[in-house]
């Protein structure tokens, strides 16, 4: 909204005492750092009021793992309101509208992604944790077939018309990787579609897995926006651009918002989802941060990067992957199925060798921002 206001009464505000507003549109840099201030001012002034509305709706966290020692280590959760990413998403959506260019096609489809991810999340977290708890014989929230359908449906109906649209503006559809400056491939029609609904789903995914500790999702993924800030306004400027060799999208300039916005939520988050937390962000946030950051990667074509930068994430899916597979072949090849990690997703097998679970997260935030420094790095290493 200012970014349109401003842009379009530009000639009245040049010569007015409300020239400054002009930097809502001249300054991506501006209207990134505006959008890590709002957000995070979002989540924390509302954070009190939704939090206790959760608590009125008796939305609480119901620990439940197939070990008792697990249950046993997080019995201090039962009860707390889960379904706060209504907090993040509402923060991101808030800061875009405000100051986002409305009128760029990729803030549209960002848009769509972080409210349709956030609301598959909220109906299983919903079903989950009021409908089978009100009504004996109820459905355990959505199966995972049925969310990993609705995910895989939306990331191909988002990277069609991604395609389609950088492909009217002659916009890059190769697949970059860190040191290099031109593409490894460039992608047809079909492989950019399968390769970019791998991205979303699965970056989506990853951060579900991931949010399992107190903090640990959200602290992880306000370094990974952090990151995807700085390329984004990096490819975004041509003189940016140009001078660390990067191609020069204008039009993808605008995801700055959008990573700035993850910034500043998911350290408003962190206030109140810190050890111990008061709060978590159940699938209806980890599903649209996930869902989001996926998507932003494949706009400013830096999937790889994302991988390198989001480690964390990618190993706590992998080790689940892992674990499953081995389980299920060891089963069937010799009768007892086996297991590679004492219990997966990852942060829980430290927590089973005796690591406290604010070890866990803190050790996990280093190995981040560790990867996110090296991630920077191959910017200038270019």
């Amino acid at each position: 909204m200012l970014y349109w206001l401003t842009s379009h009464f530009q000639d009245v505000l040049e010569n007015s005492p409300f020239s400054f507003l002009r930097v809502f549109h001249k300054f991506i840099t501006f209207q990134a750092v505006a959008a890590v201030l709002l957000s995070f001012l979002t989540v924390m002034l509302a954070g009190p009021k939704v939090i206790a509305w959760l608590r009125r709706q008796k939305i609480g966290d119901i620990p439940n793992f197939d070990e008792a020692q697990m249950n046993e280590l997080m019995t201090t959760k039962k009860g707390t309101p889960t379904m706060g990413g209504l907090l993040i998403i509402f923060a991101i959506a808030a800061a875009a509208l405000l100051l986002a260019d409305l009128s760029n096609f990729y803030v549209t489809m960002a848009l769509v992604t972080v409210l349709l991810m956030g609301a598959v999340g909220a109906a299983d977290d919903w079903l989950k944790l009021t409908v089978a708890r009100r009504q004996k014989g109820s459905r355990q929230g959505l199966t995972g077939r049925e969310k990993l359908l609705f995910q895989i449906g939306l990331s191909a109906i988002l990277c069609y018309f991604t395609w389609s649209y950088g492909y009217r503006l002659d916009e890059a559809r190769g697949l970059y990787i860190p040191f290099r400056q031109s593409p490894l491939v460039d992608l047809n029609f079909a492989a950019y579609v399968i390769f970019g609904v791998l991205v979303m789903v699965g970056a989506s995914n990853a951060v579900n897995l991931t949010d399992g500790l107190d903090g640990l999702a959200a602290g992880c993924m306000t370094l990974t926006a952090f990151s995807f800030l700085v390329l984004s306004i990096i490819i975004g400027d041509v003189g940016l651009s140009a001078e660390l060799l990067f191609d020069h999208f204008p039009a993808a300039g605008q995801m700055a918002v959008f990573s700035g916005a993850i910034l500043g939520a998911c350290m408003g988050f962190l206030w109140f989802n810190c050890n111990p937390a008061r709060v978590f962000m159940g699938d209806t946030g980890s599903l649209a941060l996930g869902g989001l950051i996926g998507y932003i990667a494949i706009v400013i074509r830096q999937e790889v990067m994302l991988l390198i930068v989001g480690g964390v994430f990618a190993a706590e899916a992998i080790s689940v992957m892992m674990q499953v597979g081995w389980f299920k072949y060891t089963r069937i090849r010799f009768g007892q199925g086996r297991r590679i990690f004492l219990m997966s997703p990852l942060h829980h097998h430290f927590q089973k060798k005796g690591w406290t679970e604010t070890q866990v997260v803190v050790r996990f935030w280093i190995v981040s921002a560790m990867l996110t420094a090296l991630a920077l790095a191959t910017i200038k290493l270019r």
